[in-house]
């Protein structure tokens, strides 16, 4: 798989990244520990070298990363590892409360080491910024962690430009994760310009929708209650018939191409940029090789024009609710 170079202080990945949030949260029961080894390595076997996975995944357990430090033992040095610190795992419900102080930092990082096994932390992002702790106490912290040979790179998760600018000013970052889709098209006004200006890499989580640009949807109240499909406000009714009519033109545009739809997705996000390395997540180790095949697709201008058509402004409905959206 080609590969991707993301800010300017080294870090280099495989085009196609993959995300492991749904192995143990979020989209109902989670994988078995064997199922989710076999998908983790088909993923590595499809030229994948960039697995991310945090500390809220595990719900505080470390269960997620553990997931993923089996996973990848015997690759250890061919890939690299993301990780997250900033919530607050007493808050409920889990992902509404947030925590950075720098105690905090270290003590999750501490167990991000243990649970994944391995002796440096690769890429170490805020998961979510704290309005009650300075981005320069954020970024300084990471900085001594990076200078005692804990973590490599620096990331920042959902900030905003100015956030971006105060942290990177203390410990250049190297990369900035948030939602970017076809269906969720928010950073382009201001996120993406701010960490293209400053050679900051960018890394698209939920890069399918959270599914919805797959070609196995289902209505809301289809899914299981431990599933966020179940509430996530595009899947409501009214804004599921809009996007599922929409995705369903992008579904004719991949069938021209011989691709599937979750394919033409990521091609999309590849296409906004070299400097754009798409996470998309997958429980399936047939969808994980499906996923690192969009590496390879080359979509013309007119494909990219047909899919802006098809979803002019991005799809329909909040991407989060109120306790759960990025204050950045």
């Amino acid at each position: 798989m080609q590969q991707r170079t993301l800010g300017t202080q080294g870090l280099k990945v495989s085009a196609i990244g993959f995300g492991t949030m749904g192995m143990t949260m979020a989209y109902g029961e989670g994988s078995s520990e064997a199922d989710a080894i076999a998908t983790i390595r088909a993923a590595r076997e499809a030229g994948v070298t960039f697995f991310d996975t945090a500390e809220l995944y595990g719900g505080g357990t470390g269960s997620n990363e553990q997931l993923v430090g089996k996973a990848v033992k015997p690759f250890r040095d061919e890939v690299v590892i993301a990780t997250k610190f900033g919530f607050d795992m007493e808050v409920e419900p889990l992902g509404s409360g947030v925590d950075s102080r720098p105690k905090r930092i270290r003590e999750v990082t501490e167990n991000s080491l243990r649970y994944l096994g391995v002796d440096v932390i690769d890429v170490l992002y805020q998961h979510r910024v704290d309005p009650d702790v300075p981005m320069e106490d954020v970024a300084g912290t990471v900085k001594e962690l990076i200078e005692e040979g804990k973590v490599r790179w620096f990331g920042l998760s959902e900030a905003g430009p100015e956030n971006i600018r105060r942290a990177h000013a203390v410990q250049p970052v190297s990369v900035l994760q948030t939602e970017y889709s076809v269906f969720e098209r928010q950073v382009e006004a201001d996120v993406l310009p701010t960490v293209r200006e400053l050679g900051i890499g960018f890394v698209p989580y939920s890069p399918l929708g959270r599914g919805f640009l797959t070609d196995d949807v289902r209505p809301a109240a289809e899914y299981p209650a431990n599933d966020m499909r179940s509430w996530d406000d595009r899947w409501q009714p009214g804004n599921y018939e809009r996007n599922l009519a929409a995705v369903e033109q992008l579904k004719q545009l991949a069938a021209t191409k011989g691709i599937t739809t979750g394919q033409l997705a990521l091609a999309w996000l590849l296409a906004q940029g070299d400097d754009i390395v798409p996470i998309p997540g997958t429980r399936s180790a047939k969808r994980a090789v499906e996923n690192a095949a969009a590496a390879d697709i080359t979509l013309t201008a007119s494909d990219l024009e047909t899919i802006r058509e098809a979803l002019p402004q991005g799809g329909y409905g909040s991407r989060y609710p109120e306790p759960f959206m990025p204050k950045g």
